[in-house]
């Protein structure tokens, strides 16, 4: 297996002739937490978007665990290990926060709706299983005390843990995240960076997160890559981002939403 567990490789995706990605390459070693930076519209969500198969890329390769990916879909990329979570929660309000982490495993059903219905050994065992991966997901996001709470009672932050831990639950070897710590405040925030971290080093979760807040961008990653209208103009460290004078012009030195 290559140390790479993701490979972009000249990527390009437009929208009716406007280049949302021009010819973007850079890899994510595994087990790395890898944030991508930029400007709002410099093709983060897109990417993030062709990585788990919302998007079709126009040109280019990508490579998921030395598998190449052409006409993927978003559950066709689950079943292969790339979990997602969304700028905006996308979780059921009316149901409780266990409810909700277990509809992540609802594509790994192998009992039929009338062994469901009928309370079959087969249903009642796949039942007790999922269960048991959901009380773990709650205990490492420090849920358990929620567990039956409607989502839609929830605190904001709260709620974007929910949509970690329904991400997490199918055991994900790369998992996306779309600025999940947006319209946090600062405290929020750090519990936030301190889960994803806790999940990176807990359960060997490679993660690719979006995020525009910089003191938690280089406090949390491994690697850094800077978009700028599609186009790569940062790779490396941290510190080598910080330093680079293109990223500090296109990005990290101009006002930006």
């Amino acid at each position: 297996m290559s140390q790479a567990i993701l490979q972009v490789r000249d990527i390009s995706l437009s929208f009716k002739g406007v280049k949302a990605i021009n010819a973007l390459s850079f890899d994510v070693a595994r087990g790395e937490i890898c944030a991508l930076i930029g400007p709002n519209g410099a093709g983060k969500s897109s990417l993030l978007n062709v990585l788990n198969g919302v998007y079709r890329f126009d040109a280019g390769e990508i490579v998921f665990e030395d598998q190449h990916l052409h006409r993927i879909d978003p559950l066709g990329a689950a079943r292969r290990g790339i979990g997602r979570t969304f700028q905006n929660n996308a979780l059921f309000k009316k149901m409780s926060v266990l409810d909700n982490i277990l509809t992540g495993l609802s594509r790994h059903m192998r009992s039929s709706f009338i062994e469901q219905a009928l309370g079959l050994p087969r249903a009642r065992r796949e039942a007790l299983a999922f269960r048991r991966r959901g009380q773990g997901i709650l205990e490492l996001l420090d849920l358990q005390a929620h567990r039956d709470v409607l989502v839609g009672n929830l605190s904001y932050g709260l709620q974007k843990r929910v949509e970690l831990g329904r991400a997490l639950i199918a055991g994900p070897s790369l998992l996306l995240l779309d600025e999940p710590m947006a319209g946090m405040n600062a405290e929020e925030k750090q519990e936030m960076a301190r889960f994803v971290a806790d999940v990176n080093r807990d359960l060997g979760t490679t993660v690719v997160l979006i995020e525009h807040d910089m003191g938690v961008v280089m406090g949390l990653s491994d690697h850094v890559v800077v978009l700028d209208y599609g186009r790569k103009v940062g790779d490396g460290t941290p510190s080598e981002v910080q330093a680079n004078p293109g990223v500090i012009a296109a990005y990290l030195g101009a006002p930006h939403a």
